[in-house]
């Protein structure tokens, strides 16, 4: 695909992110979900809190090595990162080091409308040039997708409970801001969630 036919794409079929987050976690409701900062966070705590939802504040680029941890130390369970494009071009290096560990339990979904949504909206490289979906199978993440249609939602969802093995999705979502739901922001209760999950003591 050129980039000129990326940019067909992003107009042309653009999701409802709050929407695609929602219905994504009434279909997965065991997973573990990791989320990145900003609007992943705001979307996966407006489907309603979770003892499983995970959430990163102020972690630019720390998403997906904190699934990955999650994933290796919980192996029967489904974790999912929900993230940005801007905050996973950040930790672009991570999805190596996925690939390189390659739990059957890890999927990570990038909410990609080609912008930094939490800076004021400038163009990121994915709505330029950058195909997120061709550097993770560059990676070496075998089992990579992109979502153009809210109907594509149950396959995604099939896919994370199965959990055949780590996969990359980069969903395609408008550039609408739906009303901002903050998570709390107690540390230690985050950092105790965090532990618990782990295996280790909390304090």
């Amino acid at each position: 695909m050129t980039a000129t036919d990326f940019t067909a794409v992003r107009e042309t079929a653009p999701i409802d992110r709050r929407e695609f987050v929602s219905a994504l976690i009434d279909r997965v409701p065991d997973a573990l979900i990791v989320t990145g900062l900003g609007s992943a966070s705001y979307d996966v705590f407006a489907h309603g809190e979770r003892d499983e939802n995970f959430y990163l504040w102020g972690a630019m680029g720390g998403a997906v090595p904190v699934g990955l941890g999650l994933a290796l130390a919980q192996p029967d369970r489904s974790v999912v990162v929900v993230t940005g494009d801007g905050e996973m071009l950040m930790g672009i290096g991570s999805l190596g080091s996925a690939a390189v560990r390659a739990p059957d339990n890890l999927t990570v979904v990038v909410l990609d409308n080609g912008h930094f949504g939490e800076t004021g909206m400038q163009r990121s490289h994915s709505g330029l040039c950058t195909r997120l979906l061709d550097v993770a199978h560059g990676f070496g993440i075998r089992h990579c997708r992109e979502v153009d249609s809210l109907g594509q939602v149950a396959d995604v969802a099939s896919n994370i409970n199965a959990r055949n093995g780590l996969s990359f999705v980069q969903v395609h979502i408008d550039t609408g801001e739906p009303p901002r739901a903050l998570p709390p922001r107690d540390g230690v209760a985050v950092k105790n969630k965090f532990r618990a999950a782990l295996g280790l003591t909390t304090f």
